[in-house]
């Protein structure tokens, strides 16, 4: 895997903005996350040739280096000649046709059966093989979409928010069986969501999109932990995010919640706002570093954590067991000065 490189380097003016993607993948997983309609689609699409781009490349290296699209050199490659699976997000499964048929429909007619076998056993669908996609549950179809399209073994998959019209016990199920279905393939996936867990759960590396441009790219923990841009964070799933006004080189006032923070870095002039996750914030003593008083906060019961969401609009969760049906909300809070998360706007 280490010798294939996927390169995307695209542009194409859109009616809401313009969408310009540029990026190399190395890694087996990627993930686009971003808000509905900011160009994550279109980016598969013209990956897989179901869209053309204005202009720029689109080329996969797996020793020989195999040109999808070139606006320069006038080289565009028909979707069939990519060797690109596209698993869409209702899966596109013929109706009229069983699992057994589904499965082999992308191949050649004189393809060896044991192709399909060796898939149908794979996917855990022995036992299925003559029946319709009517009769199957959201994961089996999901299966035999992803049978379908690693039987003639593609050398990218696009996934484009498979688990977006599922409930959540569905989702989470399909995600696990997902992962495992994926470990073995060899070649590149990529996944666009608009979930942050899914992306966390899935991929090896994180691309962000707003509006048709990359506003972050890198290892998806290294995205998470420290997002640097403010809709980073919010996509990431950061609850509390406030504008700032800076004090002196290490501490500032949240001008949302009227608290003084201490950071642990200096505070570079291009920070705008900070980020505190919900989950980073301790009981604390009225003498502590970031403390504050959680005075008329008030408190909401969830199955398996509390939220508490104080005056000012600062939001705190804390776990709890589901059978614990008490809390009593300490006099004071504080965020560790390493857990402030310094952004841009």
């Amino acid at each position: 895997m280490s010798n294939k490189l996927l390169k995307v380097n695209i542009q194409k003016e859109l009616k809401e903005f313009d969408l310009d993607v540029n990026f190399e993948l190395k890694n087996k997983r990627l993930g686009i996350l971003g808000p509905s309609g900011c160009g994550k689609s279109m980016t598969l699409k013209s990956i897989a040739g179901i869209v053309d781009p204005d202009k720029g490349v689109i080329s996969l290296n797996t020793g020989d280096e195999t040109v999808y699209f070139n606006s320069d050199k006038k080289i565009n490659l028909r979707p069939q000649k990519r060797n690109v699976g596209y698993l869409f997000q209702n899966y596109a499964l013929f109706p009229n046709m069983t699992v057994e048929e589904n499965v082999a429909s992308g191949l050649p007619k004189d393809v060896n059966k044991e192709i399909v076998h060796e898939m149908i056993k794979r996917f855990h669908l022995d036992g299925l093989e003559d029946r319709y996609p009517r009769q199957l549950s959201g994961g089996q179809q999901q299966r035999v979409a992803l049978a379908r399209i690693l039987a003639y073994g593609p050398d990218v998959i696009l996934l484009d928010e498979p688990f977006s019209a599922m409930d959540t016990f569905l989702k989470e199920q399909l995600r696990i069986e997902l992962v495992r279905s994926l470990k073995d393939f060899d070649g590149f996936s990529i996944m666009v969501t608009h979930d942050r867990d899914e992306a966390f759960q899935f991929c090896d590396e994180l691309i962000v999109l707003d509006e048709g441009k990359i506003i972050a790219k890198g290892n998806t923990y290294e995205v998470f932990e420290n997002p640097t841009k403010v809709q980073v964070a919010r996509l990431t799933g950061c609850k509390n995010i406030s504008r700032i006004e800076v004090i002196d080189d290490y501490h500032l006032k949240s001008l949302d919640w009227g608290v003084v923070f201490e950071v642990s870095e200096k505070i570079s002039p291009n920070i705008t706002h900070i980020g505190i996750r919900a989950h980073d914030f301790a009981p604390a003593e009225k003498d502590d570093v970031n403390a504050f008083d959680t005075k008329n906060s008030s408190l909401l019961e969830m199955p398996f954590e509390w939220e508490i969401t104080l005056p000012n609009g600062l939001w705190w969760k804390y776990d709890k067991q589901i059978d614990e049906h008490e809390f009593v909300i300490p006099e004071y809070l504080k965020i560790n000065p390493k857990d402030v998360i310094l952004l841009e706007e």
